[in-house]
């Protein structure tokens, strides 16, 4: 059985709301869907580096990352999913809430090649189970292939 969340975002994504549209409806319904979500955004690599997209939450200090730095740069650096169960516990964690016990970071791919990356904080410990990470990546493939439209 398809996820709800999946339905709806593949339903948005065959929308012709532009990019950025696209991209803060996606993070605001995946937020509305899974409410321990407490940050929800998009990183796109420019120039060598992570900038900021449309996201949903406090505002962020991280509008620029280094692919050397972070959870998120990680995630690119090692084009791979990456689920960090205490934020506190990784060093490699840029902390940008008191908030925020848990964090996955999931690459964005455009025709095989990653442009960025979906990032989640959430506000409790361990937060992330493996059928958020196969949900998340599944959601990243729709993002993905609306993107390369």
């Amino acid at each position: 059985m398809t996820d709800i969340l999946l339905e709806q975002l593949q339903t948005l994504a065959s929308t012709d709301a532009g990019r950025d549209s696209f991209l803060l409806e996606s993070a605001r319904l995946i937020q509305r869907l899974r409410p321990h979500y407490r940050w929800v955004g998009f990183y796109f690599l420019r120039e060598g580096r992570l900038h900021v997209g449309p996201y949903v939450g406090k505002p962020t200090p991280h509008t620029v990352i280094e692919l050397n730095r972070g959870i998120c740069g990680a995630a690119v650096s090692e084009a791979r999913t990456i689920i960090v169960d205490d934020v506190k516990a990784d060093p490699r964690y840029l902390a940008c809430s008191l908030e925020t016990k848990s964090e996955i970071v999931i690459p964005l791919r455009v025709n095989g090649e990653i442009i960025g990356e979906l990032d989640i904080d959430a506000d409790r410990l361990a937060a992330f189970a493996e059928n958020d990470r196969r949900l998340l990546e599944e959601a990243a493939e729709i993002i993905g292939r609306r993107l390369a439209e």
